[in-house]
């Protein structure tokens, strides 16, 4: 007899980070929960022509564990390199041994907001300077978004669903909530999903530079990127993975695994509003949200904690607020909210996972990172964002917010397990 839908619950077994302030999880959250800061001067080219010099990098990172051979490293770009690295972490910390497992039911959704921008750049040079003979065959497969997603099924050969969310910065948050329907709807047993990113090339640094989108609180970059705060002048560039696994529940069960929480929520939403700016009010965040409560069945008062995507631009942060108050009346005023990105800066298409991460590590520790960097309240903004100190709480339900350019709204609700 075939399971409803209704009926199969999905549980997050395993999470690997690739991020400015930790490679571990371990080193993620303990640098997250003691308000350490990833942002710092450019150092992967020279920023002194830019308006904005600063970005929170992944420094030190080598890919190599992640892959077979040192070859493989070299024709894949940054981003994927990122994405390979997060899920291979993912899959070492969920313990699973996919040579016992039935591949076709384990599939992947790690997608990218932007993609292989490096990979562009370079062989874009290399075109101008020496011709198109002398592009790489491997450009191509290097720079299109999917590739992480891609590469990691050939390694383990996964042949479940596999493809990649592209949806600015609530891209991982979209890859998390299809994963989750996907299982949910008996396509999959295991799912590897999230999303990652690396923009700090000229050409990326330079485009948001156009846009106005990023501080250029040049002279202080560990105070740069402060959400909420009055004095917030636009985000700051991050860059990394993060990849969780998604799994049926008696999968799970069956081959022992350990449990960290139940997904049990998804929304997603668009402003069709305006190529960058929020809608007014929050409306698109604000209906997301609503539709993650519904498919959860929960009421706005069963949420504890929320990650807010908070990226620490003058217009988003504000709609965000007015959405959390929309959604939830007098309950604003008890939630615990904070934005992490004080500490990653925005690591776009890889956010929602690391940030969902994030939300797991706070249900697992009843601890809420904080809010750096929050220092000048605004009157906009007059919620609770767990300013400058972690904070001990019972966390027992989470919404995790992404918002993207082009209006993309994603909200994942997610619960401490229950068996």
């Amino acid at each position: 007899m075939a399971i409803s839908p209704l009926d199969r619950r999905v549980v997050v077994t395993g999470m690997g980070v690739v991020t400015p302030i930790g490679q571990t999880l371990d080193t993620f959250w303990s640098n997250l929960i003691a308000g350490q800061c990833g942002v710092d001067r450019i150092t992967r080219f020279d920023p002194s022509a830019f308006d904005t010099q600063i970005a929170a990098e992944v420094r030190d990172f080598d890919p190599t564990p992640a892959f077979p051979s040192a070859k493989e490293v070299r024709r894949t770009d940054r981003f994927t390199q990122f994405g390979i690295y997060a899920a291979w972490a993912a899959l070492q910390d969920s313990g699973a041994e996919l040579d016992k497992l039935n591949c076709d039911e384990i599939g992947a959704i790690i997608g990218s907001g932007i993609g292989g921008l490096e990979t562009t750049t370079l062989q874009h040079k290399i075109l101008l300077e020496r011709g198109p003979g002398r592009l790489s065959p491997f450009m191509i497969p290097s720079l299109i978004s999917n590739m992480a997603s891609g590469i990691f099924s050939m390694y383990y050969n996964l042949r479940g669903p596999n493809f990649a969310t592209c949806s600015a910065c609530a891209t991982a948050n979209h890859a998390l909530g299809e994963a989750y329907r996907t299982i949910k709807f008996g396509d999959a047993v295991m799912m590897f999903a999230g999303g990652s990113e690396a923009t700090i090339v000229p050409i990326g640094i330079g485009g948001f530079c156009a846009m106005k989108a990023i501080s250029t609180r040049n002279d202080d970059p560990k105070r740069a990127s402060r959400p909420f705060d009055k004095e917030r002048d636009g985000f700051v560039m991050g860059e990394g993975g993060g990849v969780l696994v998604l799994e049926e529940l008696e999968h799970a069960k069956r081959r022992g695994a350990r449990i960290y929480c139940e997904i049990i929520g998804y929304g997603n939403t668009a402003d069709a509003y305006h190529l960058t700016a929020p809608a007014e009010g929050g409306e698109g965040a604000a209906r997301c949200m609503r539709m993650a409560l519904r498919s959860a069945g929960l009421n706005p008062e069963d949420i504890a904690y929320i990650n807010a995507h908070g990226t620490s631009t003058p217009l988003g942060d504000i709609a965000e607020a007015q959405a959390v108050k929309t959604v939830f009346g007098e309950h604003a005023r008890k939630l615990v909210i904070s934005s992490t990105k004080g500490a990653t800066g925005h690591m776009l298409g890889a956010a929602g996972a690391v940030e969902m991460t994030a939300c797991i590590l706070a249900m697992q520790h009843n601890l809420v990172p904080p809010t750096i960097n929050y220092e000048v309240p605004d009157p906009q903004c007059d919620l609770d964002f767990a300013p400058n100190q972690a904070r001990e709480m019972d966390v027992n339900a989470v919404i995790n917010n992404s918002f993207g350019f082009g209006g993309h709204n994603s909200s994942i609700v997610a619960r401490r397990f229950v068996g």
